[in-house]
């Protein structure tokens, strides 16, 4: 995993958009997003440590997904264009990549800057429900994750506009992670 302030240049979202920025990892921690590096090579080893991972953060369910042109088809524009508005989940959403690669940005706080997350086989990455986030793949436009969740998947995008910025995960990860006075903040 590498993470980096995005240029903010216009352009196709699977280019790197690196601005040459980097952001250390406690500053993603700070913002509640996790990452563990668990190498795939040795595939009883990485099961065993995302069954760790599942057990200890109370994740039942799983299901492996698939994202690329060959795969989505005709419908990838749309599929491509719906993941990278900006959007907050009211659950934690939590991947595992196993092969290929893809941009998770995040919404620094307090300033609201876009934060790069590139995910390679190995990473396992979490981002906390209520953040605001999109995601592209990378360059290589392929990408295949294992998706971890409580229960039963509730994959609602709330895109972010003044309904959502009032949503309760999302006042509630303001709380935990910016302090009570950034509630109301839009």
């Amino acid at each position: 995993m590498r993470a980096y302030y995005y240029d903010n240049r216009d352009g196709d979202p699977t280019l790197p958009h690196d601005s040459g920025r980097q952001v250390e990892p406690s500053v993603l921690k700070s913002m509640g997003v996790l990452h563990w590096s668990i190498p795939v090579d040795q595939e009883d080893k990485w099961q065993e440590e995302i069954d760790q991972v599942a057990r200890e953060r109370e994740y039942k369910n799983r299901d492996v997904i698939e994202s690329s042109r060959s795969t989505l088809g005709e419908n990838y524009s749309n599929a491509m264009a719906t993941v990278w508005k900006e959007h907050m989940h009211d659950d934690e959403e939590i991947r595992y990549a196993l092969r290929g690669g893809a941009y998770f940005d995040v919404r620094e706080l307090p300033t609201d800057t876009w934060i790069r997350v590139h995910v390679h086989g190995g990473d396992l990455l979490v981002l906390p429900a209520g953040i605001y986030h999109r995601f592209s793949l990378d360059d290589g436009e392929s990408v295949k994750m294992m998706r971890l969740f409580k229960d039963e998947p509730k994959w609602i995008a709330h895109y972010r506009g003044p309904e959502t910025d009032t949503n309760p995960r999302r006042k509630e990860y303001l709380a935990t992670f910016a302090g009570p006075e950034a509630i109301f903040v839009a």
